[in-house]
């Protein structure tokens, strides 16, 4: 018979000890999931992006990124580009499907008609939605160029004298 009638003269004893393998499991688990999704999470490709103060908007879940480096090489994602092979690339990464936003980002050093120069193979290849990506800065007032920190230079210390 799966129960049992107690009877009046049985005293269950309360166990006072917390069973944490539950707990460790759901621990391990957890941190197996975040070392496989973090490194997945980052673009490799070393870009001096500008900065923007304008608010950012909705990333979605797969962007496409094309990048355009400081020796006006192309990279999609972290994958180099070769020269003429953008539109080949954009097809293959967005399944053809020209509604797509395309994140184009481009180094500090990378002058407006290269840049625009990307924009206009872009549109020749059908992508028009196209979302330029700069850095985020904190709340300043509206125009203002952030400032550059360096540290000032340490006073010498005085001498002691005997």
């Amino acid at each position: 018979m799966a129960g049992g009638i107690r009877e009046s003269g049985d005293d269950l004893v309360e166990n006072h000890e917390i069973n944490v393998t539950p707990f460790i499991d759901v621990m391990l688990v957890l941190l197996i999931i975040f070392m496989v999704a973090a490194p997945l999470a980052t673009v490799d490709v070393n870009v001096d992006l500008p900065v923007s103060n304008a608010t950012p908007a909705q990333r979605p879940d797969q962007p496409v990124w094309v990048t355009v480096k400081p020796d006006l090489t192309l990279a999609l994602g972290n994958d180099d580009i070769p020269e003429g092979g953008l539109a080949a690339a954009l097809a293959a990464a967005t399944d053809n499907d020209r509604e797509k936003r395309i994140f184009l980002r481009a180094d500090k050093a990378v002058t407006y008609g290269d840049l625009m120069g990307v924009m206009n193979t872009l549109r020749e290849t059908g992508y028009l939605k196209i979302a330029l990506v700069g850095l985020e800065t904190t709340a300043a007032a509206p125009g203002a160029v952030p400032a550059p920190t360096a540290a000032a230079p340490a006073a010498p210390a005085p001498a002691a004298q005997p």
